[in-house]
């Protein structure tokens, strides 16, 4: 196995120098960094990674925590965190926190005696200390840690307005609302959105509280719709909780989407799998996750970031739990 004092021998340099000009900790001169990384070129050297974070307190490891990845939508914004993050020479270590503040915190303390560059957050928590204190590189991802974290996420307002909207437009006047956990600005946003929207017009409404879990909405749906068989449309702030809703329909033997019409919020890969396929506002995961990893990267190397707050455009992508035409 090459060690570097081959590379030195090899080279005709120090260990010494050898050492400052891989983890770029010193002067090295043009000559002995051509020597240096022509050695590591033939010998075909590699650097431990263990012993390189020791040496400079750093590492090209990423922490991406995670609140729920039983979630199809947090393992699509991993997926482009990881994609990105690889391209730069970055891993990405994935930490579920099954929104749990004491977790997180866990996986901070643990992961930046690891020598962590910095952190992916989604979090349900709002201006928490071991963010705040953390003194590393932070980003926040679809939901505000922070003022002064930089934070990436949908435009949750117009979305709601899009998805309430396409309610109305296919005649429906009786609308319930599953308005996702209310200590999540997200689903705040949505409710915003879906409020400001729908007291526009005549139109009857409820809304519930619903946590973006696919058994626990079902339920909550199941019960809303014996007790108001008047509902004729379902607005859901989660891809997830509007499955939930279609299946609640399906148990109680109500049409969809003659009788019942279903809008979801995410536009993960779900919504596609369902029977019949899943009307939803799509939100841009990819595009979150990407830039929330380039925007992290970026502050780890010291660069200019353009935005504390990046806000992805979503679209409405109309299928089968919604009626074709317009009223």
């Amino acid at each position: 196995m090459t060690t570097i004092r081959d590379v030195a021998k090899k080279a005709g340099v120090s260990v010494a120098t050898v050492s400052r000009f891989l983890n770029s900790t010193g002067y090295v001169s043009q000559e002995a960094a051509e020597a240096v990384s022509a050695a590591v070129a033939e010998l075909k050297y590699e650097l431990n990674p263990v012993a390189r974070s020791l040496n400079t307190k750093k590492s090209n490891l990423i922490g991406l925590i995670l609140p729920d990845i039983t979630n199809p939508f947090f393992p699509e914004l991993a997926r482009a965190v990881e994609d990105i993050a690889l391209t730069y020479g970055y891993t990405v270590i994935l930490c579920n926190s099954d929104e749990k503040p004491e977790k997180e915190k866990n996986y901070i303390e643990t992961l930046k005696k690891k020598y962590i560059a910095g952190f992916i957050v989604t979090s349900n928590q709002s201006d928490a200390p071991h963010y705040a204190n953390a003194n590393l590189p932070i980003v926040a991802l679809d939901r505000i840690i922070n003022e002064k974290i930089p934070t990436i996420s949908s435009n949750n307002k117009e979305g709601a307005s899009l998805g309430t909207k396409a309610l109305l437009d296919r005649g429906c006047k009786n609308i319930l609302f599953l308005r996702g956990p209310e200590d999540l600005n997200p689903a705040n946003d949505r409710y915003e959105g879906f409020m400001e929207t729908i007291q526009q017009v005549d139109a009857n409404y409820h809304v519930v509280s619903c946590p973006f879990h696919f058994a626990d909405s079902q339920k909550i749906v199941e019960q809303m719709l014996r007790d108001h068989p008047e509902i004729d449309g379902i607005f859901a702030s989660s891809d997830v909780s509007a499955a939930g809703a279609l299946k609640a329909a399906a148990l109680l033997g109500i049409a969809v989407p003659e009788k019942l019409q279903i809008v979801g919020f995410d536009g993960v890969a779900l919504g596609e799998m369902l029977t019949p396929g899943l009307t939803t506002v799509a939100q841009d995961v990819y595009k979150m996750g990407a830039i929330a990893t380039r925007v992290l990267i970026k502050r780890i190397e010291n660069q200019e970031i353009d935005h504390q707050f990046y806000e992805v455009p979503v679209k409405l992508v109309l299928r089968g739990t919604t009626r074709s035409g317009i009223e």
